[in-house]
């Protein structure tokens, strides 16, 4: 009896070990955020940064801004940028779910917005969408969902189990013809709330 309860723990303990593998091996790798970007600096300056609709606290995320796989239509939040460095032509806005560590450091996607000036007032940018995009806009890159959502930017999508959100932004020297020259100038991150 004792030899059988023991093979019978031995045998689950097999299937959770292979179980935790094949989930590892399923999920996507957190790859470094922006790798073709050059930071100018070890210790870059900090953006002004304010999320401008009320909806948006950095508590929750609004109702209806996760994605469509949890019935919304989630854009990104408008954001007012300030303290943006002379010679930044963009702001990257790189999406991240700090809870779960494959969709952290840009792993919900990484939008781009065209910009003039020290300040830069950014509107909502739609989610799981990579056509009908705003002016000035572009997706630098796509989220690392493995086709869990869909294209481009992936609004907050952990189901309601509480997953901490967050926005890194980032002030950047952008070259359309060498992506040697892509410089990140300035930094910041905002916290968007819990979903």
């Amino acid at each position: 009896m004792r030899t059988h309860v023991f093979l019978g723990c031995a045998a689950l303990a097999v299937t959770v070990a292979v179980s935790a593998a094949i989930a590892q091996q399923a999920a996507p790798a957190a790859a470094p955020l922006l790798p073709t970007y050059t930071r100018v600096s070890p210790n870059l300056p900090e953006l002004r940064v304010a999320l401008t609709d009320p909806a948006w606290t950095g508590q929750a995320i609004p109702a209806g801004q996760q994605c469509r796989r949890f019935q919304g239509q989630g854009n990104t939040p408008a954001l007012r940028v300030e303290n943006i460095p002379t010679g930044a032509n963009a702001i990257l806005l790189a999406f991240n779910d700090e809870t779960y560590q494959p969709m952290n450091n840009g792993g919900h996607g990484i939008v781009g917005f065209r910009i003039t000036g020290n300040n830069a007032v950014l509107m909502p940018f739609p989610g799981e969408a990579t056509t009908g995009l705003p002016s000035n806009t572009f997706i630098e890159a796509e989220n690392r969902s493995g086709g869990f959502g869909g294209p481009g930017y992936l609004p907050p999508c952990s189901g309601g189990q509480g997953n901490t959100y967050t926005v890194t932004v980032l002030a950047v020297s952008k070259s359309d013809t060498n992506p040697a020259d892509n410089k990140i100038l300035a930094q910041s991150k905002v916290t968007l709330g819990k979903f």
